[in-house]
């Protein structure tokens, strides 16, 4: 079942204004900055990988725009528990489509932004391994 624009709107804003995964993972495996120059949006992804290659512990930082946040917060909420070839085969259409396609659509690269340096820093990781 869809949820409504309404859903939607009050699911984003609570990323945004609670956020549950913003700070800084300590002694984190992996840290990677990136974002969405031509808008402002900056996001830092930290995160310890245990040794069954899942996530342990992942947390965001950054400045932008309540859609780029609450993205990186939700990702981060998604992302705790998977492994990294999980991560790897991990899309935007799926995140997309988890946010709300019919509000983030208006803004595709603020809702991708944390996504993708996540995406980066997980492969980064697993070559770095071979």
């Amino acid at each position: 079942m869809s949820k409504s624009r309404e859903e939607i709107l009050e699911f984003l804003l609570s990323h945004y204004q609670n956020p549950q995964f913003k700070g800084h993972t300590p002694n984190a495996t992996f840290t990677k900055s990136g974002g969405n120059p031509g808008c402002a949006d900056v996001v830092e992804i930290s995160a310890r990988i245990g040794e069954d290659d899942r996530i342990d512990e992942i947390l965001f930082d950054g400045q932008g725009c309540t859609i780029s946040m609450a993205a990186a917060d939700y990702l981060a909420e998604i992302a705790q528990g998977k492994t990294l070839e999980e991560i790897e085969a991990m899309t935007t259409d799926q995140l997309l489509d988890e946010l709300g396609r019919d509000v983030v659509m208006t803004r595709p690269s603020c809702a991708t932004s944390a996504f993708h340096v996540l995406k980066q820093a997980v492969h980064e990781e697993l070559m770095r391994r071979k």
